[in-house]
């Protein structure tokens, strides 16, 4: 894959995940008003229904769950890696508590309902293992403290209820509501290393929602000020809300000039520059040689199957079919594509 379409695929995912959803705002768990409170990270129901014993803080499960694990994974991390990049230490084998960490824990959280939180959080620790001391220890205080903020943080949501969609000010009330209970809970250089990314972007969604939601303004101050606005998030996240915001453009242009490659390709170069959009039309030829292949091929396949083949003679059929249509990489992308006909 280019330069270029590494960027914009990086780019798609960073903003995906960041922004996906104007009605979800809150990014650690918590549903939107309108939905249900007390949701973890993946939507699962809070830990305050999956404790051991009623009132029982979940910091409680660490160092103590003895919990069996099954030899496999739960069925909807099968499949799926074990987050990397939180084993980070400083020189003296302390951890560096990175957004990484969180996102091991949420990993494995996020199959609540599947395994018990005993269960679960004996997978963490057993992740946390490969740490050596202070950090393992460390890491393991982390969690606890974590765990406990994720069950007042199902307490605070109940508060909220199910009410319609609040305005810009009700919601800036719940999120610094939120960040405040985080830095109860956790250390502040947890917090702030657990969530800081995720501040900024609530902070910039409920300005959004001010500036949309003021009638006062012009539509050309309306647009000054969401600039403005925008200008306050990380540049990180600036320059993904950007890359997206040219390849969704760029992908109204194809549709605009299906009809007038000229007229594409100096949209191209405009928006892009020479050297990328030579890059851009290089890839998109590639990929409608790869369609219409998989297109021949796949109606090959069709009459292949017709012959009523079955077992080894039909692998063997299609193997020989494969040869024929595609070469070196090209050959795994079709077995994979035929896997999950």
């Amino acid at each position: 894959m280019s330069g270029l379409l590494r960027l914009a695929t990086v780019a798609l995912l960073v903003t995906a995940a960041l922004f996906a959803g104007t009605l979800i705002y809150f990014n650690d768990g918590r549903a939107s008003p309108a939905g249900a409170a007390g949701l973890d990270a993946s939507g699962e129901p809070d830990m305050s229904v999956s404790l051991v014993k009623a009132g029982e803080m979940p910091s409680k499960l660490i160092g103590k769950t003895g919990a069996a694990v099954p030899d496999v994974l739960p069925a909807s991390l099968q499949g799926t890696s074990m987050p990397g990049g939180w084993k980070e230490t400083d020189g003296n084998g302390s951890l560096v508590p990175t957004p990484r960490l969180r996102q091991l824990f949420e990993y494995y959280l996020s199959a609540l309902g599947e395994e018990t939180l005993p269960q679960l959080v004996a997978r963490i620790e057993g992740a946390l293992a490969q740490l050596g001391e202070p950090a393992r220890s460390e890491a393991m205080a982390i969690l606890g403290d974590y765990l406990d903020y994720k069950l007042a943080l199902g307490d605070l949501e109940a508060t909220y209820g199910n009410s319609a969609m609040p305005d810009a000010g009700e919601m800036r009330q719940h999120l610094a509501e939120i960040r405040a209970l985080r830095r109860t809970w956790m250390d502040a250089r947890i917090a702030d290393a657990f969530f800081a990314s995720d501040e900024a972007v609530d902070r910039f969604q409920v300005e959004q929602l001010r500036i949309r939601t003021d009638e006062s303004l012009s539509d050309q101050e309306r647009a000054q000020a969401l600039e403005r606005a925008e200008q306050a998030l990380p540049a990180p996240i600036r320059e993904a809300r950007r890359e997206t915001r040219k390849f969704t453009d760029y992908q109204q242009a194809r549709s605009e000039f299906a009809g007038d490659p000229e007229a594409l390709r100096a949209w191209r170069q405009k928006h892009f520059g020479a050297e990328a959009a030579r890059q851009l039309e290089t890839v998109e030829a590639e990929q409608r040689a790869w369609e219409k292949k998989w297109q021949s091929y796949s109606e090959a396949l069709a009459e292949l199957d017709s012959l009523g083949l079955a077992g080894p003679e039909r692998q063997a059929a299609v193997k020989s079919l494969r040869d024929d249509y595609f070469e070196g990489a090209e050959k795994l992308r079709a077995e994979a594509l035929d896997s999950i006909r």
